[in-house]
C-alpha cells in the first residue's frame, strides 16, 4: 500500500508540475520493453555482466591473432627479406633488349649476298592493357580495325588471353599505311607498342639459297636456352650457312634498365649493355660463277626434261667452294615476314614433286657410272694390279662361266669395242672391259677385289660425309659382302665386282664426294675438306677468324701414279670421250665422263673437269639427273661454263 501511494503520489507529483509525455516516448518505452522481453532480460536488470569463459576466450583470440601478426612480420622482414627485395627491385627496374642486327655474307670479292632491312611489328603486353574489360574491348577493337582485321577480333583476344606469354605478336611486317596510323596513335592504345626488328633479304634468292639457307622464327626451346641473345620475336638459321653459321651470325642485344615509380611510371632510363651486331662471314664463292652455272645447268635441265641436276666447282688448292647448285632451286626470301604466303604454300606442298627444298649436291645419293674409272685405275697402280703399259684386248665383252653351272655363262658388255688398251685409253675412252679385268679380275689377269675397292674408295673420301660446313649432309654409300648378305640374304659374285668396278648396280655417292674425290687427282696428292666459308669479319672488315685449308688425305696414292691418271684424263679431252666439247677451250682441260644405268632407258650424266692441266685452278662436277635416253648432256654444260670462267678469269 505504501508503495502503491507514493507512485502515485510520484505520479501526481509530476502531472502537478507539468512534466508532460509525449506520444513517441510512450511507444519508445512499450518498444524496449518488448525487446527486452523477448531477450529474457528482466526489467529491473538491463546490464549483465560478462562471464569470465567469455573473458578467456576473447582474450585467446586476441593474443593468436597479435602472435600471427608478429610471425607474419618475422618472416617478411627476415625469412623471406632477402627475397622480397629482390622481387621489389624487379618490379623497380624493368630491362628491355635493345635491338642489334645479324651478321651479313659476302662472297670472296666481298660483293654482299645478305642484307638486312627494317621490320615492323605490332606487340601486345599483357600486363598493361587496360584493367577494365569494357576498356581493354575497346582498345582490342580499334587495333583489329587499324589492321583491316575487324573479323579476327576474337581470334585476337583469344590469343592474348591464352599465351602464356607476357608480350604477344600480334602483326609482323605492318605495311608503310598501318605503321603510319599505329605510330601517330600508339599513346591511345596502353598495353601496345611497334617493334623494330630486322629481317633477311637474300639478293637473288634462287640463285644461292642452297648455299645461304634462311632463316626462320625462333621457337621456344630455342629462346629458353638463349634467352640473352634472342627474344621471343627473333628469327634463326634454319638452313644453309643461316644455320651453320648461327652462332656466328647472330647478334648481342644490348640491355635498358629502366626505374619505375609504384605506380609503375618511368624514371630514368640507363643502357647497362650495348648491343652489338653479328659478326660477317666471306665466303670463298665466285658469285658470278654460281650465276653462270646456275644458268647453264636449268637451260639444259629444261631443254631436255631432267627431273634434277648439280654442278659444283671447287678450287683444287684449298678445297674452297667456288660454286654448288642445285636444281630445282627455290627462293629463300619466301621464308621471312612478309613473303607471298600462296608461294611458299606451294613450294611446301610440292605439287610437282620436284623437292626445290633437296640439296642434292650435298645429300642426293646417285650411281656414278665410269666416273669411278680413274679412282680404280689409281688403285690398282698403287697396288701394282696391272702395269700402266699392259694391253688388254676390250672386244665389247667378257664372258664368265657361272661358277655352280659350267654350261652357263655370263656376259658383261662394253658400250664399244675398244681393241687393244692401255690405263691412259682406257681412262679416255671409258672402256668398261679393261675395268673389269682391274677391278674383279679375269683371265690371267688378277683384280683388286671388292675389299680393296672399298678401301680405296673410302681414302677418296667416298661413303663418308666431306664435312662441308653445311647442315644436313650426307654419306655416300659403297656395298660390301657382309652388307649384301644382311640386307639381300645373298652372297657376293664376281658380278658384283664387275659393276662396282664400272660405278654401276649398288653403289650411291653424292656429288660432293665425287668433286671432292677429284681433287687430290687434280693436285697431285692432297684431299681436301671442302670449305665455303673463308672467314669470318668485324664491320670493319677487320679479320676475327681466317679458316685454313684443311687435308683430309694425303699421299695415299704415290704422285707417279696419279699423273698416269691424270695423263689418260687429259686425254679424253684430246681424242677420247670429252674431245667433241672441251677441246677447243681457252686452256687445256682433263676430264672424265660416265653415264649412269638406271634402267627404262633412264641415265644420270656425268661430267667431272680441272683445269688448267698443268695447274689446275678450279674441278667442275656437272650432273643431271634421270635423263631419257643416252644423251650428252653434262658436257655442253661443263663447256659453257669453262669458256666463260677462263674468258672473265
Amino acid at each position: 500500500m505504501f508503495e502503491f501511494r507514493f507512485l502515485g503520489d510520484f505520479k501526481k507529483r509530476k502531472i502537478n508540475h507539468s512534466f508532460d509525455l509525449e506520444p513517441q516516448e510512450i511507444l519508445l518505452d512499450k518498444l524496449a520493453q518488448k525487446q527486452a522481453e523477448d531477450l529474457g532480460i528482466s526489467e529491473r536488470k538491463f546490464e549483465v555482466p560478462l562471464s569470465k569463459n567469455v573473458l578467456r576466450f576473447i582474450y585467446l583470440i586476441f593474443l593468436v591473432l597479435i602472435s600471427l601478426l608478429f610471425y607474419r612480420t618475422f618472416q617478411l622482414q627476415v625469412i623471406e627479406g632477402k627475397q622480397l627485395s629482390v622481387l621489389s627491385e624487379n618490379n623497380k627496374f624493368i630491362i628491355y633488349q635493345i635491338k642489334a642486327s645479324r651478321g651479313v655474307i659476302y662472297d670472296k670479292r666481298m660483293e654482299q649476298l645478305v642484307f638486312n632491312k627494317a621490320s615492323f611489328d605490332l606487340v601486345c603486353n599483357k600486363n598493361n592493357l587496360p584493367k577494365e574489360e569494357s576498356e581493354r574491348v575497346k582498345v582490342l577493337r580499334e587495333i583489329t580495325e587499324i589492321l583491316g582485321r575487324i573479323e579476327n577480333f576474337k581470334a585476337i583476344s583469344q590469343k592474348i588471353e591464352e599465351s602464356p606469354q607476357i608480350e604477344i605478336l600480334i602483326s609482323e611486317n605492318l605495311s608503310h599505311q598501318e605503321l603510319i596510323i599505329l605510330e601517330t596513335r600508339i599513346k591511345e592504345f596502353p598495353g601496345f607498342q611497334i617493334e623494330n626488328n630486322i629481317i633477311r633479304d637474300y639478293k637473288e634468292g634462287e640463285i644461292f639459297a642452297h648455299l645461304i639457307g634462311y632463316t626462320g622464327k625462333i621457337r621456344t626451346s630455342e629462346l629458353k636456352e638463349n634467352p640473352d641473345f634472342y627474344s621471343i620475336f627473333d628469327y634463326v638459321g634454319r638452313d644453309g650457312l643461316e644455320k651453320s653459321y648461327e652462332e656466328t651470325l647472330r647478334k648481342n642485344p644490348g640491355k635498358l634498365q629502366v626505374e619505375r615509380d609504384a605506380l609503375g611510371n618511368p624514371i630514368s632510363e640507363q643502357v647497362i649493355q650495348f648491343p652489338t651486331p653479328g659478326k660477317n662471314l666471306v665466303l670463298w664463292l665466285d658469285s658470278d660463277l654460281q650465276k653462270k652455272i646456275k644458268e647453264t645447268l636449268e637451260n639444259k635441265r629444261k631443254e631436255i626434261g631432267a627431273k634434277g641436276a648439280v654442278a659444283i666447282a671447287l678450287d683444287p688448292n684449298t678445297g674452297g667452294v667456288l660454286a654448288l647448285v642445285s636444281l630445282p632451286s627455290f627462293n629463300n626470301n619466301l621464308f621471312q615476314k612478309g613473303a607471298d604466303s600462296e608461294a611458299l604454300k606451294n613450294l611446301l606442298e610440292d605439287p610437282f614433286e620436284l623437292e626445290p627444298l633437296f640439296n642434292r649436291a650435298i645429300t642426293g645419293g646417285y650411281l656414278v657410272g665410269s666416273t669411278i674409272k680413274p679412282l680404280i685405275a689409281s688403285a690398282a697402280l698403287q697396288e701394282q694390279i696391272i702395269s700402266p703399259l699392259k694391253k688388254i684386248n676390250c672386244q665389247g665383252k667378257i664372258i664368265v662361266e657361272d661358277f655352280w653351272d659350267p654350261e652357263k655363262i655370263w656376259e658383261y658388255e662394253d658400250w664399244k669395242t675398244h681393241g687393244w688398251t692401255d690405263m691412259r685409253k682406257a681412262i679416255a675412252e671409258s672402256c668398261n672391259v679393261y675395268f673389269y679385268h682391274t677391278g674383279g679380275g679375269h683371265g690371267d689377269q688378277d683384280g683388286l677385289g671388292p675389299t680393296k675397292i672399298k678401301e680405296y674408295l673410302e681414302l677418296f673420301g667416298w661413303g663418308d660425309i666431306t664435312g662441308i660446313d653445311l647442315p644436313g649432309e650426307a654419306a655416300g654409300f659403297i656395298p660390301d659382302k657382309a652388307w649384301k648378305e644382311e640386307v639381300l640374304g645373298e652372297g657376293w659374285w664376281d658380278g658384283d665386282t664387275y659393276y662396282l668396278s664400272i660405278g654401276q648396280q649398288y653403289l650411291r655417292i653424292t656429288p660432293l664426294e665425287v668433286v671432292t674425290s677429284f681433287l687430290s687427282i687434280a693436285n697431285g696428292g692432297k684431299l681436301y675438306q671442302p670449305q665455303i666459308v673463308q672467314k669470318i669479319v668485324d664491320n670493319e672488315k677487320n679479320i676475327i677468324k681466317d679458316f685454313k685449308p684443311k687435308v683430309i688425305q694425303e699421299d695415299f696414292i704415290d704422285s707417279k701414279n696419279l699423273q698416269i691418271v691424270r695423263e689418260g684424263m687429259r686425254e679424253a679431252v684430246t681424242y677420247g670421250s670429252a674431245v667433241n666439247w672441251l677441246n677447243a677451250l681457252p686452256v687445256e682441260v682433263a676430264a672424265k665422263t660416265g653415264t649412269a644405268e638406271l634402267g627404262k632407258n633412264l641415265y644420270h650424266n656425268w661430267v667431272t673437269v680441272f683445269a688448267p692441266y698443268k695447274n689446275p685452278q678450279i674441278v667442275l662436277t656437272v650432273m643431271i639427273e634421270n635423263i631419257k635416253g643416252e644423251q650428252v648432256a653434262a658436257l655442253p654444260v661443263a663447256k659453257e661454263i669453262l669458256e666463260w670462267y677462263f674468258q672473265n678469269e
